[in-house]
C-alpha cells in the first residue's frame, strides 16, 4: 500500500509541475521563441490537468473504500457529507482565485467532488457508463448552446462570470474545465482507483489499453484534418476543422476526453511501477513528498508564482524561454520546501487546514 500511494504521490507531483508550466506560459503571455520549446510546453495542455483531476477520482475511491460495500446508510451520509463538503470548500478557494487566475481549475474541482458524492456506491461497470455518459453530453450541448457566448478568444476573458447566468454556463458548460464533460475524469478515476495497481498484470494490462486508445485516438483525427485539408470540400473553414477535430482542450470532445484520460493512465502507470522499482531513489522520494502538497504548490504557484512573476513585471509578452525557465525555478524550490516541510509536518500548510475544516 505505501508504494501505491508513493507512485499516485508521484503522478500528482508531475501533474502539478504540468500544471505549473501550461500556468506560467499562459501567464506570461509566452508566444515567442523556440519553437521547439514551443511544441514540449504545449504537450501539457489539458493533458496536465487531466491527470490532476483523475488522482483526485482515485483519492475518493481510498476515502470510501471502507462504506462502498456498507449497509450503514449513516456511515455513508457521512462520508458523501465529508466529500461535499470538500467540495464546497475548493468552490470557494477557487472563486476566491478567480480574479487573480481565470483559469483556476479548484473552483470546477470542487463541482466534481459534489458529483462524485452521488455514485460512491454504484458499480465498477456503472462508473465507467456515467463516465462516458458525461463525456458525450457535451457534444449535444454544443449542438444546443453556443459555445462562444462570453468568451474573447483573442485574450482568453471571460465576460459576466458574476451573473448567475455567466457563472453556470461557465462551470457547467463552456468555461476552462467545464464539469460537462470534465467530471468523466474523476468518475474514471474512481474506477481506476478500483483495480488492483499494485499488480503488475493488471498494469500492463491498463497500461496496453492506454497506449492503443490514445495512438488509435491522435491517428485517427490527424488523418481526418489531413484529409478534410482546408475544409472547403465540406463548406467549413480550416479554423472550424481545426476546432471540431482537434484533440486539444478546447473544446473538450469526445476525442480529446479520451486522448487525455489514455496519456494520464500511461503517466500514471509508468509512475507507479518506477516508484516500485526504486521506491529509496531520491528522485522518488522528493516526487512522492511533493505531491504530498499538491494543494499547497497549486496555490503558491498562483499566489506566490504569479506575484512574483508580476512584481518583477514578467506578465506580459515574455518568451517561451524565460517562461519554462520561471517555471523550472517554481518546481525546484516546490521540492525543496515539501522535502522540508514534511521533515516537521504530516501535511501540507492547506492540506491541514482542508482536513481542519471538512472533518
Amino acid at each position: 500500500m505505501k508504494e501505491r500511494v508513493t507512485g499516485f504521490d508521484v503522478a500528482r507531483a508531475l501533474a502539478i509541475f504540468g500544471m505549473v508550466i501550461v500556468n506560467f506560459k499562459i501567464a506570461m503571455n509566452a508566444q515567442t521563441g523556440s519553437p521547439l520549446l514551443m511544441n514540449l510546453a504545449s504537450l501539457f495542455e489539458g493533458r496536465a490537468s487531466a491527470l490532476f483531476v483523475i488522482l483526485a477520482g482515485i483519492g475518493i475511491t481510498f476515502m470510501t473504500n471502507k462504506v462502498r460495500t456498507s449497509a450503514n446508510r449513516s456511515q455513508v451520509s457521512l462520508v458523501r457529507m465529508a466529500i461535499i463538503k470538500r467540495g464546497l470548500l475548493l468552490v470557494a478557494v477557487g472563486l476566491l482565485f478567480t480574479p487573480i487566475w481565470p483559469a483556476d481549475i479548484l473552483h470546477f474541482y470542487g463541482v466534481y467532488f459534489i458529483f462524485a458524492a452521488a455514485v460512491i456506491k454504484v458499480s465498477d461497470k456503472a462508473l465507467l457508463m456515467i463516465a462516458a455518459i458525461v463525456m458525450l453530453i457535451f457534444p449535444f450541448l454544443m449542438l444546443t448552446f453556443n459555445y462562444d457566448q462570453n468568451w474573447d478568444w483573442t485574450t482568453l476573458n471571460y465576460e459576466n462570470f458574476w451573473s448567475v447566468d455567466g457563472m453556470i454556463r461557465h462551470i457547467f458548460f463552456n468555461g476552462f474545465h467545464p464539469v460537462l464533460p470534465w467530471a468523466a475524469f474523476l468518475i474514471f478515476g474512481m474506477w481506476l482507483g478500483r483495480q488492483d495497481l499494485t499488480s503488475p498484470l493488471i498494469r500492463n494490462r491498463l497500461l496496453m489499453w492506454a497506449i492503443i486508445t490514445f495512438v488509435v485516438i491522435e491517428g485517427c483525427f490527424y488523418l481526418i484534418k489531413a484529409a478534410l485539408g482546408d475544409g472547403t470540400a465540406l463548406g467549413m473553414s480550416a479554423q472550424e476543422v481545426n476546432f471540431l477535430f482537434s484533440t486539444s482542450i478546447i473544446p473538450p470532445l469526445p476525442q480529446y476526453i479520451m486522448s487525455a484520460g489514455a496519456s494520464s493512465v500511461i503517466v500514471l502507470i509508468a509512475c507507479i511501477s518506477l516508484s516500485q522499482r526504486f521506491p529509496h531513489h531520491m528522485i522518488n522520494i522528493g516526487l512522492y513528498k511533493t505531491g504530498q502538497l499538491a494543494l499547497t504548490l497549486y496555490g503558491a504557484h498562483v499566489i506566490i508564482g504569479m506575484g512574483t512573476l508580476e512584481e518583477l513585471g514578467l506578465l506580459d509578452n515574455q518568451s517561451i524561454e524565460e517562461s519554462l525557465l520561471s517555471a523550472l525555478i517554481f518546481c525546484t524550490c516546490a521540492i525543496i520546501f515539501s522535502v522540508l516541510w514534511l521533515r516537521f509536518f504530516k501535511q501540507g500548510p492547506l492540506e491541514s487546514v482542508f482536513r481542519k475544516l471538512t472533518s
